[in-house]
């Protein structure tokens, strides 16, 4: 037998697991501090009524024989898939029913599209990145290249025409540092990818937090995409199915004359056995009329935590994006600390538990990540704290 020697070129510990150690050692060692959890991108809230209605009514139907399902399809059932579509096309976007695929969320599927992929293909990632992109593709052995986002261009790196790639991994609003692609910024990337015929895995995670129309919800609001990019998106963070499981991949036909739509399919009903239904009728709750009004209750809950956050760090001049369309608040560690002297700084101090920017890339060094998942309560007193120790 030989194993993957690929797994020898990625860290021993993923980021989070990392970051759970440190906090686990502070707590043991100081039992009588509260310590404020700002780091994980994990929801608090719980899930809609609507959707916890739907999940209860689906389980009776999982005990009554007329009702009893047993597998389902591998790409999703359709009635989950049509709440899919007009989603879509209340956003200006027109899919057909078989280009979405219903998965258990957008990370296990931004790593198994991989699996269409030659390992000779080269790989573009913006630095700093959420470093499953670049693990998964350690893993599979595949080069990988970095464009940088920086403060010079305010995250949002655009096309190096320099750098030829075949696989490139966009995320908006973008996951560390809350920055949010426009129209035209994107038309540069989708341009780029269909001239140099490589492929965009668009992760549209956050898409949910966007509130301003000019800028774009979905990469298939821009011309020419669909001939050149694959969207993933999730339940996780617009619906709080973080401990659910449900999102969806989008796969235009109009990409290699339908070649990788076939492909997914082949891959799903070989490697996947679907969504439980029970899941999925939860997830088509969210898209009903009271399902969407109940997740934007609880995304303006976090938009106004993300605005508490902002608001204290403005009062003390550190720089910092993200949070006005992104659960996450990107700052630059104060007295050029680096990422993981600022994390211990907070840690020690005040009881603050951020992530590290340096965690996702070189160029994420001497910045820090905060998110707005965290109870009202928590993130009141956790600005209180900072606000105070400040001073």
């Amino acid at each position: 037998m030989n194993v993957n020697t690929n797994y020898q070129n990625i860290s021993d510990s993923y980021l989070f697991s990392t970051i759970a150690k440190k906090v686990n050692e502070f707590a043991s060692n100081n039992p009588d501090k509260k310590i404020i959890k700002l780091g994980i991108g994990d929801v608090t809230l719980p899930l809609c009524k609507v959707v916890v209605n739907a999940l209860k009514s689906a389980s009776e139907e999982m005990g009554v024989k007329e009702t009893f399902r047993g597998y389902g399809p591998e790409q999703g059932y359709d009635f989950l898939r049509e709440k899919v579509q007009a989603y879509y096309k209340s956003h200006n976007v027109s899919l057909g029913i078989d280009e979405i695929f219903i998965s258990d969320g957008a990370k296990s599927d931004l790593g198994n599209i991989l699996d269409l992929f030659d390992v000779n293909n080269t790989v573009l990632v913006p630095d700093p990145v959420y470093p499953v992109y670049v693990d998964t593709n350690t893993m599979a052995g595949r080069k990988i290249v970095y464009i940088n986002a920086n403060a010079q261009n305010n995250f949002l790196p655009l096309p190096d025409k320099s750098i030829k790639a075949d696989i490139i991994y966009l995320c908006s609003p973008n996951n560390p540092t809350g920055a949010v692609y426009n129209k035209e910024q994107l038309k540069q990337w989708v341009d780029y990818a269909n001239e140099n015929k490589s492929v965009i895995l668009f992760d549209a995670a956050y898409e949910c937090f966007i509130t301003d129309e000019d800028l774009p919800r979905s990469i298939f609001e821009i011309e020419g995409a669909k001939t050149c990019a694959i969207e993933f998106c999730s339940l996780s963070k617009m619906a709080g199915f973080t401990g659910t499981r449900c999102g969806y991949t989008v796969v235009p036909k109009a990409i290699e004359n339908g070649l990788l739509n076939k492909m997914w399919l082949r891959r799903q009903t070989t490697k996947f056995n679907g969504v439980p239904y029970i899941i999925q009728r939860g997830a088509e709750a969210v898209f009903t009329q009271d399902g969407q009004k109940e997740i934007q209750e609880n995304l303006n809950y976090y938009k106004e935590n993300a605005k508490i956050i902002s608001q204290t760090l403005e009062k003390h001049n550190i720089w910092h994006i993200g949070g006005k369309h992104s659960p996450y608040i990107w700052l630059k560690c104060p007295n050029n600390m680096t990422s993981w002297e600022f994390f211990d700084y907070l840690l020690n101090n005040v009881q603050i538990v951020g992530t590290p920017g340096s965690g996702f890339g070189v160029n994420g060094e001497g910045y820090f990540r905060l998110t707005s998942f965290g109870s009202r309560e928590n993130t009141i007193e956790a600005m209180k704290r900072l606000d105070e120790f400040l001073k």
